[in-house]
């Protein structure tokens, strides 16, 4: 659920302006363009650290407040949460709480956490550290700025002894709140200064199977193994992301032995991997959607206007004939060479539960239903065949993407020709992530393309999209993935939230996402396959998530790189040889450990959804 910024992919796509500022300036963050593969950091021990190649956005490693998805995805493999998603299915299973069980009208959550862990500095990990980070999000609008909407139910958090945690909430709350929250050591943050500023990206406290040593801004990120996570110390000494200016060039730095994964794959590169010596390819479904968000009108929470949005994108009719202008179809068709899945709303079809499968309420390529809605609207047609708004002048509509995303300069070429056939004329302007996050939160576009990685629980998703999780004025406090605001959907987002029954739940959300489509604040157009690929003939058992067709890199956990083992470690040659297969029973190994240690885990005593994000 993390933004990735157009560039990048993560949770979503919006980041307070000022603190980024703050951040950069005060913290000496870069945001420069990526160094080329010549930056390759100096080596560690490169028999036993898993080299990955990466271009990404990193905004900071502060959990609370970073939102980009690799500094998340690192995040979740420094810092455990309470319950974690399970490499299977993504159901809920063990972190740092053994066990919990709710009481029956929903609103007490208890949680036990296992006793004798400690956190990578060997001090002891106990029910304090979780009281403490929630605590923080609850009191802190800026400690809340990630992951806030997952603490806004919460009344109070108690410690009756070091090994138990109760909260007690508001209203009743049907998913487990013990996810997705990173739970930081209160003996290291209680006695920083400002925990809002803290870079935290070096010599990082962790209770993962890594630690974060070192970052170098656009150069590299370097993990170590954590002897003293509570599962056991990784088969690897670290992991270590380095930077290439493009996917081109990782694919070069695979092949040549210089990184050991690469991600983010377009499909020429995908099918140039696949049979090569040494290399194994993975096309896993993906949890994340593609989309373009529409300016409706952002306003701030208090409802004061945003941005320079054009004022006909306020009218619903206009962002319509928009998403029956755009041929999806087609466009994926030609953009993934079939790597994914035409979407329905923001909830991915890997989540069958919540994903909006209605299709009748769903509008698809008609552009001359799109004239005609239109022309009913009064949107007539200039001498040149572009429509006028209602001020007497020719709409033009700005475009904003990601100059080194390939995907979105091709989106792009297509999304133009068609608008315009319906009337409406744009502008595409390409510049970099960070540029495009800023301009989204603080409501400076007209459409940009979006992408959010979603969880297997689809609270949080629906958070964001609710009234109260709009930014102030400077663009700061809360997260909103589409500027957008509507009480019905609110009220089916407060409703599902407190829903036990599963199926009653289910509905709920299904009806929340009809009501975001029919008022189009975005248009998602897929759920895009990632395409990656790793040297099978160095390191094996890169678990997925899910096990069957899952991905192996942007999971919702740490089970790839905590699986992982170096080929020279593994009882035979013929176990490199079979790459990901051999990776995929001993990840059932692992979910059948996983499930035996699970029949000591207290049976939830009430039966909502069995998978959170």
């Amino acid at each position: 659920m993390a933004f990735t910024p157009p560039t990048a992919g993560g949770r979503l796509l919006s980041r307070p302006l000022a603190l980024l500022a703050s951040l950069a300036i005060a913290g000496g963050i870069c945001f420069a363009p990526m160094s080329p593969a010549s930056a390759t950091p100096e080596a560690s021990d490169t028999s036993k650290v898993i080299k990955v190649a990466t271009n990404a956005t990193i905004d900071t490693f502060n959990p609370f407040i970073s939102i980009y998805a690799t500094p998340t995805g690192i995040n979740r493999m420094v810092y455990e949460n309470l319950v974690q998603y399970s490499a299977e299915d993504s159901s809920d299973t063990e972190g740092l709480a053994e066990k919990w069980e709710t009481s029956s009208d929903g609103k007490t959550w208890t949680f036990h956490l296992r006793p004798g862990m400690k956190w990578s500095d060997g001090e002891p990990i106990t029910a304090k550290d979780p009281k403490w980070t929630y605590e923080q999000m609850m009191n802190n609008e800026v400690m809340g700025s990630a992951n806030g909407s997952l603490v806004s139910n919460f009344d109070t958090v108690e410690t009756p002894d070091d090994t138990t945690l109760v909260i007690t909430m508001k209203e009743p709350q049907a998913s487990n709140p013990g996810v997705e929250i990173p739970v930081v050591p209160e003996h290291v943050w209680s006695k920083l200064d400002d925990p809002g500023k803290h870079e935290n990206n070096k010599d990082v406290v962790g209770s993962g199977p890594y630690t974060l040593k070192s970052y170098k801004p656009s150069q590299s990120v370097e993990l170590t193994a954590n002897p003293n996570f509570w599962r056991g110390a990784p088969k690897v000494d670290g992991i270590q992301y380095i930077y290439y200016k493009n996917t081109d060039a990782q694919v070069q730095a695979l092949r040549a032995g210089e990184v050991d994964i690469v991600s983010k794959l377009t499909p020429a590169q995908f099918k140039a991997l696949e049979g090569q010596d040494g290399i194994t390819t993975n096309s896993g479904k993906g949890r994340r959607f593609t989309g373009l968000g529409l300016n409706s009108g952002a306003e701030s929470k208090d409802g004061k206007p945003m941005g320079d949005g054009h004022p006909v994108l306020k009218d619903v009719a206009v962002r319509t004939a928009i998403r029956q202008a755009i041929d999806t179809e087609t466009m994926m068709a030609k953009v993934l060479d079939g790597h994914g899945t035409l979407a329905t709303s923001f909830i991915p079809a890997v989540f069958p539960k919540w994903h909006l499968d209605d299709t009748s309420v769903l509008k698809g390529y008609d552009p001359e239903a799109a004239n005609k809605m239109l022309d009913e609207a009064g949107y007539k047609r200039g001498d040149d065949g572009i429509r006028l708004d209602k001020q007497g002048k020719p709409i033009k509509l700005r475009l904003l993407g990601t100059s080194d995303e390939p995907d979105e300069q091709q989106m792009a070429d297509f999304i133009g020709p068609w608008l315009k056939e319906v009337g409406i004329d744009t502008a595409v302007e390409m510049t970099d992530g960070d540029t495009v996050s800023v301009d989204s939160t603080m409501g400076n576009y007209d459409m940009y393309f979006t992408a959010w990685g979603v969880g297997a629980d689809p609270d949080f998703q629906l958070g964001i999209n609710t009234c109260d999780s709009r930014p102030d004025e400077k663009g700061e406090g809360a997260t909103s993935m589409d500027n957008w605001c509507d009480p019905e959907f609110d009220k089916l987002y407060n409703q599902q939230h407190a829903e036990l029954d599963p199926e009653k739940r289910s509905q709920l959300v299904k009806e929340a996402q009809k009501v975001h489509y029919a008022a189009t604040p975005s248009i998602d157009f897929w759920y895009k396959d990632s395409l990656e690929a790793y040297r099978s003939d160095r390191f094996t058992n890169l678990t997925k998530q899910p096990i069957e067709g899952g991905v192996i890199t942007e999971q919702s956990g740490y089970w790839s790189f905590y699986g992982a083992t170096p080929v020279d470690e593994t009882k035979t040659a013929a176990d490199a040889d079979s790459g990901m297969s051999v990776g995929l029973w001993i990840g059932v190994g692992i979910a059948v450990a996983a499930g035996i240690v699970g029949a000591v885990i207290f049976a939830r005593s009430r039966k909502t959804a069995d998978e959170r994000e």
